[in-house]
């Protein structure tokens, strides 16, 4: 039987392939604080909104999820998102290893990790591939994202 942490990081990711931020959201503390290598220190309702905008707009996307592992006190998994990026059409798939901690039957904090310049690559194209390393163009990625969901948090 497995730990019920452990059951609730699969009801996260059987959520998100169903593409239900509602569902997925329901997972998370009311003080969550959310990190992966483009939404830097997300806190509270921003994660459960990125998790709703992403969901709106993906396109062409599937989701695959194992190596799910969980105590009373942290959790990991690993994720792989396949979509279309609607900025390029471009089609990408993103290998993320994800880290959580628990309180009370709920994530608290959730990062994921993945290779930004390999996802810069594929999202960009020949321009992520030549400059998706460098710092300023990391950070230009990472500005685009925090406008994109500043503007669809202004929407709700």
């Amino acid at each position: 039987m497995s730990h019920a942490n452990a059951e609730l990081i699969q009801r996260f990711y059987r959520a998100f392939q169903k593409l239900d931020a509602e569902t997925m959201t329901g997972c998370y503390a009311k003080d969550v604080r959310f990190s992966d290598p483009v939404f830097v220190d997300l806190q509270g309702a921003e994660a459960g909104d990125m998790w709703r905008m992403l969901c709106s707009r993906a396109e062409d996307f599937s989701l695959t999820f194992d190596s799910v592992h969980a105590d009373d006190h942290v959790g990991s998994a690993r994720w792989v998102a396949s979509y279309r990026f609607s900025a390029t059409g471009r089609q990408v798939v993103n290998h993320i290893q994800a880290r959580f901690v628990f309180r009370d039957g709920l994530i608290v904090e959730h990062r994921d990790h993945f290779d930004l310049w390999r996802w810069a690559r594929q999202a960009l194209g020949g321009k992520g591939f030549l400059l998706g390393w460098a710092p300023p163009v990391q950070a230009a990625i990472r500005r685009q994202a925090a406008r994109g969901l500043a503007q669809f948090r202004g929407t709700r």
